[in-house]
This record gives structure tokens, C-alpha cells and sequence, in this order.
């Protein structure tokens, strides 16, 4: 919703917002933006504002919807207004199960940098220009929130089993991308190593990307370093060019791989997408880093097993020599108690395991069915169960990377340990 508000804005709307009063890191955008941002209320709601509402808000749970639907006043939500916005441009949408954010962020950075885009990342980040004939976005699948979006072309990461309180089973998620396949016009782009991507069929023409021959699009002579990964870039036999991508971990070097795709795929010069493609500098909470003494921090929105395994994957390659310290948060019940054995399983990439108390949705009631020492109690490695208000377990470790990983409030954990550090240091960087 910020990168909604932030594109409006840019493009030369008048734009207001309401939210809860906690901070939450995408307000910054907003405020720099001088978008107003007002506390839930029904003076909010007036005849002259066109309405969006954000897909979590319902009449139970916000004033303000209550309000517009007592009173007749007309809204969108998010996803319904976006599908219809879309159609002004040449749309291309990434979806997937994981991935979504920083390959979005990556694609936009590469085509703004090529040609006048306009985009929204799921990070909070938008850009607008009322010129543009180019419009990257992230589509979700929650709740099959990507049904109303009719793009030219999409990426499409991997198909993964998630959202647990949504979805019935693997079989029911492969349904929903089954469906937006059916909706894309132009070229769908998906990962030829994900068995449910295989089964998919479509009108579009569907490319495959990987690092096999039997691919379209593959990567070659993959050189992964402490700065980046390297790697030589085909459509079939057809050599397009080097790329770096100064990300980590394998399922970056993926993401990097389907832009240069879609890139080509538009005729777009592949030089000049190598020059800004080295140039990408990530996206918020995923794999942002900071530094405090001789300790390395690394602040991530991994909250699924297959995210947890590729940020530590991440993690190994930039850090080699450095103890590998995970901190994670589960997010909801549903998802803990349906992948708590792939949970445990992907923790176990780490050195040593901190965990932090469930952060439940408000789309949830906790019945007790589980709890965070269940998870602490099938994880092999070390693993102890922390607090905000007591995070000095984490002092144990003396050439360490921490990796705070989680979708809840995981970042006051975060803060908590960087302030005792902060105290126990005079290199703060």
C-alpha cells in the first residue's frame, strides 16, 4: 500500500493514508514523500477522496471500513484497483512463492535504469511516472490476490506450499498460479527446476530459465565470491552476455537470470542491462546488513523454510569463515504447526539457533496447539528460545554473522541486541 501511495503520489495525485500508529520501516518513503499519514478514523472517510483499502481491513476489524460500508461509499481493494491500473501500460508481474520482493526490486532497477518504468515493490518502494509505458509490479498469490492482473509477461519464481490458514494444500496453491498463467498474454518466465512449474500450461509463450541445457534461458560458468555471483547468460545456444549480481546465494543468481530473460525478451540492449544489473543495491529486509564492532548483522524477511535455507545460503557465501548464527521468528500458528519439520530442517543450515516467542496474526486466535519450544525441541543444532527483553545469549559468539530472520517483530529482537552491543563497543558502524 505505501508503494501504491508512493507511485500515486509521483505521478501527480493528491494522497493521503491511514495506519496504525506503530512505525513501521515503509512509513519513511511516505514521510520524505510528504504524504500525510493519519490515525484510523471515520473523519478520514469523505465524498471527495477515491477510496483503496488495504485487503487486511474488514468491518470487524477497522473504523474506517465499517464507516465507508454503513454509509455507501464505494472502495477498492488493493489488488481490484491494481489489476484495473495496469492495463495503461506494458505490465510485467513476479510472482512465486518466494522471491517475489527481490526479484521485482532487481527488475525494476534494471528496466528504470534502461527505459522510463514505473513499479511497485513489495518492500514499500514505488516510483510513478505518468509517461512511462513500462509498469513492473509484484503479484501475490494470497488469496489469489493476483486473479484481477492481465499482464504481458511475468515471472513466476517457484510454486511452494505456504499461507497454511489459506490454502489447502500444494495442490490448491499450484491451482491459483494455474489460473494467473491463464491470464498472462505475451510470455510467462518460470524456473525449469520446480516440478509444479512444469506441469503449467498456458496460452502465453512460457520460457524456462535454470542451469540445465535442456532450458531456454541458462546460466553458465556461475562464479559465486564474497562480493556477488558471475555468470554467462544463454538463450539456448545463443551467448547474450556477462552478469553480476552483487546479491547471494543460488536463488539470486535465479532472480538475476529471469530479468536478464525478460529483458531480452523485450529486445532491450543486454550490455546495458549487465551495467545496472551490478549496480543493484538489494531491497529492504532482504539481506540488509549492518556492522557494530567486529559483529555482522544481517536483517532478513525470511518466514518459510525455503526462504530460511536461502538466506543462510547467502549468508555462507559473503561470510565463509564466520559462524553462522540464525535468529528466527516463526510467523502465525498455521505456518508454524503445517511446516514445523521443513523449519527445523532449514535451521539446522545454521551454526546456532535463537528463537523468538510465535508472532501471531490477527487473521488467527492462538488455541495453544503449539508453541516455540516445540520447534526448539526438533532442531539439531543449538537452539535456545530468547526474549526481547534478555537477548545476552547472543554475546556467546565470537566470530559470528547473526542472521535475524522473520516476517512479525523480529526487528525488535534486532534492535535489542544492537543497542547491548552499541553499549559493550566504540566501533559502530
Amino acid at each position: 500500500m505505501s508503494a501504491l501511495a508512493l507511485m500515486l503520489h509521483q505521478m501527480g495525485h493528491t494522497v493521503q493514508g491511514s495506519d496504525s500508529t506503530d512505525y513501521y520501516f515503509t512509513q519513511r518513503g511516505l514521510e520524505l514523500a510528504g504524504i500525510p499519514i493519519l490515525p484510523f478514523d471515520i473523519k478520514n472517510i469523505t465524498p471527495d477522496v477515491e477510496i483503496i483499502a488495504g485487503n487486511a481491513f474488514r468491518d470487524d476489524n477497522n473504523v474506517e471500513v465499517a464507516y465507508a460500508d454503513k454509509n455507501g461509499y464505494a472502495y477498492s481493494r488493493y489488488h481490484d484497483f491494481l489489476g484495473k491500473f495496469m492495463t495503461k501500460f506494458t505490465s510485467i508481474g513476479v510472482a512465486g512463492a518466494h522471491g517475489k520482493t527481490s526479484t521485482t526490486g532487481l527488475l525494476a532497477h534494471v528496466m528504470s535504469h534502461v527505459t522510463d518504468t514505473s513499479y511497485l515493490i513489495g518492500d514499500g518502494t514505488g516510483r510513478g511516472s505518468a509517461d512511462s509505458a513500462m509498469f513492473v509490479f509484484e503479484s501475490d498469490e494470497y488469496e489469489r490476490h493476483f486473479l484481477p492482473y492481465h499482464p504481458e509477461y511475468s515471472i513466476i519464481t517457484n510454486v511452494d506450499f505456504d499461507h497454511p490458514d489459506y490454502f489447502t494444500g500444494i495442490d490448491d496453491v499450484f491451482d491459483a498460479f494455474q489460473s494467473y498463467a491463464n491470464q498472462i498474454t505475451k510470455g510467462i518466465f518460470i524456473y525449469g527446476d520446480d516440478q509444479y512449474l512444469q506441469k503449467l500450461t498456458a496460452k502465453a509463450p512460457i520460457y524456462r530459465y535454470g542451469f540445465k541445457d535442456a532450458d531456454d534461458y541458462i546460466a553458465k560458468g556461475v562464479t559465486r565470491t564474497t562480493a556477488g555471483s558471475k555468470f554467462t547468460a544463454y538463450f539456448h545456444d545463443q551467448k547474450i552476455g556477462e552478469f553480476t549480481v552483487p546479491t547471494y546465494g543460488k536463488h539470486n543468481v535465479l532472480n538475476a537470470l529471469a530479468v536478464v530473460a525478460v529483458m531480452h525478451q523485450n529486445g532491450f540492449d543486454d550490455q546495458a542491462v549487465a551495467k545496472h544489473m551490478a549496480t543493484f543495491g538489494g531491497v529492504k529486509r532482504r539481506f540488509t546488513e549492518k556492522i557494530i564492532g567486529d559483529q555482522v548483522i544481517i536483517d532478513d524477511f525470511a518466514h518459510h523454510p525455503t526462504e530460511i535455507e536461502a538466506t543462510v545460503d547467502a549468508a555462507r557465501q559473503k561470510y565463509p569463515n564466520k559462524e553462522i548464527v540464525a535468529v528466527f521468528q516463526p510467523h502465525t500458528f498455521t505456518r508454524t504447526i503445517a511446516l514445523i519439520d521443513d523449519f527445523a530442517t532449514s535451521l539446522n543450515q545454521a551454526d546456532a539457533v535463537y528463537l523468538a516467542q510465535i508472532y501471531g496474526s490477527a487473521r488467527e486466535v492462538d488455541h495453544g496447539d503449539v508453541k516455540v519450544e516445540d520447534l526448539a525441541a526438533k532442531i539439531e543444532k543449538p537452539a535456545k528460545v530468547i526474549t526481547v527483553d534478555n537477548v545476552s545469549p547472543l554475546l556467546d559468539h565470537d566470530n559470528a554473522v547473526y542472521v535475524f530472520m522473520g516476517a512479525g517483530d523480529i526487528q525488535k529482537y534486532e534492535y535489542a541486541f544492537e543497542t547491548l552491543l552499541s553499549q559493550l563497543t566504540n566501533n559502530v558502524q
